[in-house]
């Protein structure tokens, strides 16, 4: 995933992250409001989401076929690390949220 060149295997990347303003408002109103606030680190992997685009990758080293061994994989669903997973499950959840009336 990490050797993925922009432009050649993607064309933008995407971070859905909070603006600073939105994060010095919640914590204005927190403080305000006397809330106990706390902040969390979080990891996250985007698995088994439908990709938009076609992907391809390689045969990952000790895996690689015998029979086949200059084939490549052509992707239904995001791996681990594709640069293209964060958009992808952004418009899953966004479509979701609207199809639910919010």
């Amino acid at each position: 995933g990490y050797s993925q060149q922009e432009g050649i295997y993607y064309d933008e990347t995407f971070a859905h992250v909070a603006r600073i303003e939105a994060i010095h408002l919640f914590l204005a109103y927190a403080a305000h409001k006397d809330f106990t606030t706390f902040q969390m680190d979080v990891k996250t992997a985007f698995l088994n989401i439908i990709l938009k685009e076609e992907v391809c990758v390689g045969q990952p080293p000790g895996f690689v076929s015998k029979q086949y061994p200059d084939h490549v994989y052509a992707l239904d669903k995001a791996l681990y690390g594709l640069k293209q997973e964060p958009r992808a499950w952004y418009d899953v959840r966004s479509q979701f949220l609207i199809e639910s009336g919010f």
